[in-house]
């Protein structure tokens, strides 16, 4: 029990032992993501790729949402067949997405 008696007998044990005993408040953490620029939109391009495809008598190969302009857009790609025995051409559209 000494060592404790001589323990307390200096001030700054002492401050030291009561601050490890002391409970510690949680600091918030700092928002690890910024804020991103990209809203998220409820744009289904994949249903405007497919209506486009069918329009052209193609095949939907992509469909993806773009920020052109401000403007909220449907990049497609189709893959269109050829003519006359020729390879199938690649077809790129920007539909506004609406």
């Amino acid at each position: 029990m000494k060592p404790v008696k001589n323990m307390l007998r200096h001030p700054v044990l002492l401050l030291a032992l009561l601050a490890g005993l002391a409970p510690v408040r949680a600091m918030p953490l700092a928002d690890p993501k910024p804020e991103s620029l990209v809203q998220p939109v409820a744009v289904n391009c994949y249903a405007i790729g497919r209506q486009i495809a069918l329009q052209r008598g193609g095949e939907l190969m992509q469909a993806t949402a773009v920020n052109s302009g401000g403007r909220t857009m449907c990049r497609v790609v189709i893959r269109v067949p050829g003519r006359d025995g020729e390879r199938p051409r690649r077809a790129e559209f920007m539909v506004p997405a609406n």
